[in-house]
């Protein structure tokens, strides 16, 4: 009853492009080079001295960093917290309020 409908696929119609006529090369050896003197090898990496003018501003950077990270994750926590306690307070009001509206019936 439903079955799908396949597309096929379309036939090409002729080639692009004409092709291309690759011609081979000749190799001539490389005769009139002297020898490669040996070279010493650079370091990939440059190296990082730290002075301790420098090492003090990565410490205060990171004790930056660390605590307000924590003054955001502690609001964060603290919001959620301020919120379980309206919705807890509210289902309160209203359990009581239910309950006080079946009892004069």
């Amino acid at each position: 009853m439903l079955r799908p409908k396949i597309p096929t696929m379309p036939t090409p119609t002729g080639l692009g492009s004409p092709p291309v006529v690759i011609e081979p090369t000749t190799v001539s050896p490389n005769v009139g080079t002297s020898p490669i003197a040996p070279t010493t090898p650079t370091p990939s990496r440059p190296t990082l001295q730290l002075t301790p003018g420098t090492a003090l501003a990565l410490v205060g950077g990171g004790t930056a960093v660390v605590l307000v990270l924590g003054a955001v994750l502690v609001s964060l926590l603290l919001a959620v917290a301020i919120t379980g306690v309206s919705v807890a307070v509210c289902a309160v009001v209203l359990r009581s309020l239910l309950a006080s509206e079946t009892k004069r019936r």
